[in-house]
């Protein structure tokens, strides 16, 4: 009952401190903040709490472990025994869930041009529009993130974005950075759920749960942080300009794209697992040995942490936060850690250190490993600033400085957004 209430006050703290950074507290629709809150309530309740709906979601994380099986042939094919014999992390990285990233990503290519995701973003579209009266154009950009990336979504709205108002265009920022792509879903189930199936199916069942329910919250930080004062479209019409001429044609601009996604995180990967333990031999031995904290660190932590690094830094600063979402006492410095990695470098890093604190039961705490599942479900980082700016200033070269002051507090408002649905999930799981 604690956590539920330690959860419930979250809530309204994730609310509060948008409120408080709000560009214009006095234009604030709370008629739509409370359609989405609303909304997103509904919906966790629905996919959370009654069979039928959670039975969906169920089959369709099944389709995307039996999907995994099937990038993995295509694996083997390249790679051949090295795909089995796969022991360490890396090795199950490169040759297991980096492949899965580009099949994912040609198989999303090809589900859009047949019509089979267009009609299921337009359903998830149309609600919002209706509950949160939004304009068609960032409700479906922040739609079509539940299913592509960051940079992806923001093409199907391509021709409205040098007229979007500026509370629109925070929108589809926020939405970027509070859902993740269907591409990295998959690795994030390797992953978590590493070769048993069933923590597989379990994982990615919530990892799709989660990226549905962060839509509707996206939208309403995004109207707290940046409400709207000006006039907007109404009528809107989705670009296929990307999509490819054929279904060959889209298969092969999916993989390209994923090949892309692959070797920015590889990329990424490999400078940030350099960096940490290159910052952490700094801290521990010029600042913790000097000042004496790593004997106090070592002990106060029960040896969970060996002196003065990133991960007690992140874990304590955080803590905080992991305590209002209802995370047990006993895990609150781990999920700090995670919340902290997944901030300031990027989810996958703290998805990976997450899936190592289970795999050696340093993380026990069903329930707190499924929050977790939830708050780290989004690309809301410092590094996704870069990224979405890039894209989207290409797509919009007009919009480039107005883009570079909203990135901050969108990034803000993708972060809570995830943190409110962990919170929302702790309460009802």
């Amino acid at each position: 009952m604690l956590d539920i209430l330690r959860a419930l006050l979250g809530i309204f703290v994730f609310i509060a401190i948008c409120y408080a950074l709000s560009e214009n507290r006095k234009a604030i629709n709370w008629k739509l903040i409370a359609g989405g809150f609303g909304l997103q309530l509904i919906m966790a309740v629905i996919f959370l709490k009654f069979s039928g709906p959670s039975d969906i979601i169920g089959a369709v994380a099944q389709g995307v472990v039996q999907l995994l099986a099937f990038s993995e042939e295509g694996s083997r094919f390249i790679f051949g025994r090295f795909v089995d014999d796969a022991a360490s992390t890396g090795s199950v990285f490169a040759f297991r869930v980096l492949p899965s990233i580009i099949f994912f990503s040609a198989l999303s290519s090809i589900l859009f041009y047949t019509g089979i995701l267009p009609i299921m973003i337009k359903g998830f579209a149309w609600i919002m529009r209706k509950v949160m009266r939004v304009s068609g154009a960032e409700s479906f950009a922040v739609a079509a993130n539940i299913f592509v990336g960051q940079t992806e979504a923001p093409l199907m709205v391509r021709p409205y974005l040098e007229r979007m108002t500026r509370s629109e265009l925070a929108t589809l920022m926020v939405g970027g950075f509070a859902t993740i792509a269907g591409g990295v879903l998959v690795a994030y189930v390797s992953i978590l759920g590493g070769e048993d199936e069933a923590k597989n199916i379990l994982f990615a069942k919530h990892l799709i749960t989660a990226s549905i329910l962060s839509a509707p919250a996206a939208i309403m930080f995004a109207k707290l942080l940046y409400p709207e004062t000006e006039e907007f479209a109404d009528s809107f019409k989705v670009s296929n300009e990307e999509v490819g001429s054929n279904v060959f044609d889209a298969a092969s601009k999916g993989t390209a794209q994923g090949l892309q996604l692959a070797l920015i995180i590889c990329a990424i990967l490999i400078v940030f697992t350099s960096l940490i333990p290159l910052m952490d031999t700094i801290l521990y031995y010029a600042l913790g040995s000097w000042t004496g904290l790593n004997g106090w660190i070592a002990s106060s932590s029960g040896g969970q942490f060996e002196g003065l690094s990133l991960q007690w830094i992140f874990g304590w600063v955080f803590a905080p936060v992991a305590w209002l979402m209802g995370i047990s006492s006993g895990e609150l410095l781990n999920s700090g850690r995670l919340l902290g990695e997944k901030l300031v470098l990027n989810e996958f890093v703290a998805y990976l250190s997450m899936g190592g604190l289970i795999q050696e039961g340093s993380m026990m705490d069903e329930k707190s490993i499924l929050i977790m599942t939830y708050a780290l479900c989004g690309f809301a980082n410092f590094a996704s600033i870069g990224i979405q700016i890039a894209g989207l200033s290409t797509l919009a070269p007009g919009r480039r400085e107005e883009l570079s002051t909203l990135a901050l507090r969108a990034v803000l408002g993708g972060t809570l957004a995830c943190l409110m649905t962990g919170a929302l999930a702790g309460i009802l799981l």
